[in-house]
């Protein structure tokens, strides 16, 4: 597949939405301004998230308008949004990696023994470190389902157990607490820049990165290539094995880098680390507007879900809504997001068909 072909095939299917929408000469200007918004599928997470925070800052200004509340507003999705950008890019093959949240545990809990047990360690050791670590556990993950052609499902529901009991065995009972830390590191919990906190730039920075390359190398529009039909990936000679693999590791090591995030964020570490939050990248990448089954949507609609995640937590018990109503908030928007992205996907399979048969 030239690389020509391989950025058309990508175009097309990143732009599923417009099949549902009609000609803009045919519509007044308000329907218009609508239509954008929906060919958008991160605008309209945007939008939700946006709602969300405005409900909350009616009911109580305190929700955004001060220090603590902007910076945690900023700061505590930075862990899920890792997460979510790993995840993202594995389930853009037609895969997932169920096994993120016990490497999380794993690399927070490495990142408290290596200050322990190599006091004076620099900071930045530690962070690639952990960067090393997931990228090594992805690998595993990778190399079973790209060599081994065994579901990814299966695979890494394995190694989230296999990872966690690694976690449970090497800490047992104990737990690695703020003061087997140095201050520094732990500094970067609470320290912003212009504002903003300085994990949450971190996130940022690796969004970006991952985000370029999806969009503009080729490498990036391959692995779109492969979700959307991974048997015509093969036959045009992609490299299939090659990609699938890099996404594993590359998910492992934002895992990796999420447990570092972690340490530095809550001063304290056990082996519970990370539990379930596997189902909430997922839900997160959903919620974001990437196909579960593969082939379309973008790391910044995943990261958008993270942060509408985390925001849905903190703000809707304060519009009153119990604890019930909200995980079935958060159950509707990942029914929502399905159902739409299978309904686009059968529009634009009949708008193909028809417009082949005109030909």
């Amino acid at each position: 597949m030239s690389d020509t072909q391989v950025r058309k095939h990508v175009a097309d299917e990143h732009t599923t939405a417009e099949a549902l929408l009609l000609e803009p000469s045919r519509m007044s200007p308000g329907r218009r301004a609508v239509n954008t918004v929906l060919r958008s599928r991160e605008a309209s997470i945007l939008l939700v998230l946006l709602a969300v925070i405005a409900a909350a800052t009616i009911k109580t200004d305190t929700f955004l308008f001060s220090s603590n509340s902007w910076r945690d507003l900023l700061l505590t999705p930075s862990i899920l949004l890792l997460l979510a950008v790993g995840q993202a890019v594995v389930i853009i093959t037609r895969n997932v990696d169920l096994s993120v949240g016990s490497v999380l545990g794993l690399t927070a809990y490495l990142t408290g023994r290596l200050f322990i047990d190599h006091p004076g360690i620099p900071i930045v050791a530690v962070f690639a470190a952990g960067l090393l670590a997931g990228a090594l556990l992805g690998l595993v993950n990778g190399a079973l389902v790209a060599f081994g052609k065994v579901p990814a499902l299966v695979i890494t529901l394995g190694t989230l157990y296999i990872y966690r009991g690694i976690v449970l065995t090497w800490a047992g009972s104990n737990r690695v607490n703020a003061g087997d830390m140095p201050k520094a590191f732990l500094d970067l919990g609470t320290r912003s820049i212009l504002s903003i906190p300085v994990l949450t730039l971190i996130a940022a920075a690796f969004l970006v990165v991952v985000g370029y390359y999806l969009h503009s190398m080729r490498g990036g529009r391959e692995l779109y290539a492969i979700g959307s039909d991974p048997d015509a990936a093969v036959l045009y000679g992609l490299p299939v094995t090659r990609r699938v693999l890099g996404a594993f590791v590359l998910s492992g090591a934002l895992a990796g880098l999420a447990g570092v995030v972690f340490a530095a964020r809550y001063g304290t570490v056990s082996s519970g680390a990370g539990t379930g939050i596997e189902l909430q990248a997922v839900a997160a990448v959903v919620i974001g507007g990437v196909a579960i089954f593969g082939g379309s949507g973008t790391v910044w609609g995943a990261a958008i879900g993270a942060v509408l995640l985390v925001t849905i937590n903190r703000a809707l018990p304060i519009v009153g809504i119990p604890d019930f109503w909200q995980r079935a908030v958060v159950g509707a928007l990942i029914l929502g997001a399905i159902v739409l992205d299978r309904l686009l996907s059968a529009r634009q399979a009949r708008r193909l068909v028809e417009a082949r048969d005109e030909s």
